[in-house]
């Protein structure tokens, strides 16, 4: 007898086109957001190793790239002074301090001593 009363809607079907362009939508706009959200982290880090660079350096101007350079060869550093190297890896050079050795940031935003046989100019 209740059987008699229900009504029976149809299922809606969505199209498997429509669905898979749905799903591709998504994981863009969750890329972008993760896209963002690894740029500011990026951000924060440059800003720290800006920070320990003029604490541990004492430099007090503003940091102003001379000229890029490329690591000839892999140095692992001595010193926390120091910057690691990896061969081909692109440097700039902030100042040039003591004759043989001068001051670079590498692509992670990382500050250090480099000794000038270990670069290449362009």
């Amino acid at each position: 007898r209740d059987r008699k009363y229900k009504v029976r809607m149809p299922k809606l079907r969505v199209m498997r086109e429509y669905k898979d362009k749905r799903k591709s939508v998504d994981d863009v706009e969750r890329n972008i957001f993760k896209f963002k959200k690894s740029s500011e982290e990026k951000g924060k880090k440059m800003d720290k190793e800006e920070q320990l660079f003029r604490e541990t350096f004492m430099y007090h101007k503003e940091i102003r790239v001379l000229a890029r350079a490329s690591a000839g060869r892999s140095v692992a550093s001595q010193r926390r002074a120091d910057l690691p190297l990896t061969a081909g890896e692109q440097l700039d050079v902030i100042e040039a301090v003591q004759g043989h050795a001068v001051i670079c940031r590498n692509a992670q935003g990382r500050y250090g001593y480099v000794l000038l046989e270990h670069l290449h100019f362009r």
